[in-house]
């Protein structure tokens, strides 16, 4: 069973997101969820979970399109119908990330 282990909430974002592994080709994700200290995503491949990576994702804030992009480290990886479900942990996001996801949460 696995067992939830966000210290977080989360909110719903569905968007278009893309993910680059390190030593890997950019790839094609779509955001499920947001919250301060990570996010989840759907992707057409596995990827080991510790690996590490850059998340480029663009949300609404305040009526207005910010582009995020955090380094992350991947807590989990699933399959969930013909995608993966990918957890993706934020490592040391900066400043402007923290504002807008927060705002986003509101």
């Amino acid at each position: 069973m696995l067992v939830d282990q966000r210290q977080t909430t989360r909110k719903i974002l569905r968007a278009k997101a893309v993910v680059v592994m390190d030593g890997a080709k950019p790839a094609p994700a779509r955001t499920i969820d947001v919250g301060p200290t990570g996010m989840s995503v759907t992707m057409g491949h596995m990827v080991p979970s510790g690996q590490m990576g850059q998340i480029s994702f663009e949300m609404f804030v305040e009526g207005k399109p910010v582009v995020i992009s955090c380094r992350s480290k991947v807590t989990y990886c699933i399959f969930s119908g013909d995608d993966v479900k990918v957890g993706l942990q934020f490592i040391n996001p900066d400043a402007a990330a923290v504002a807008a996801i927060g705002k986003f949460m509101r």
